[in-house]
């Protein structure tokens, strides 16, 4: 018998953001973790290493453009 493949992961929970800077606490209180400040670079998203949180870019992000 061939044993089957666990199911998936769900997929990372996902933010939208209007700034390049965010901070992510995992927002649970004393079961979060560590406040880590990320930087969204020019592929428009950045993952929490800690919680796997996506933070996505908006596309009309308010003048907070990277500069070239």
């Amino acid at each position: 018998m061939i044993a089957e493949k666990p199911p998936a992961p769900p997929p990372p929970e996902t933010r939208t953001v209007t700034t390049r800077r965010v901070a992510c606490d995992g927002d649970e209180g004393a079961l979060g973790h560590p406040r880590v400040w990320l930087q969204i670079d020019a592929r428009g998203h950045v993952d929490c290493p800690y919680c796997d949180r996506r933070f996505i870019l908006q596309a009309d992000n308010g003048g907070d453009r990277q500069r070239s």
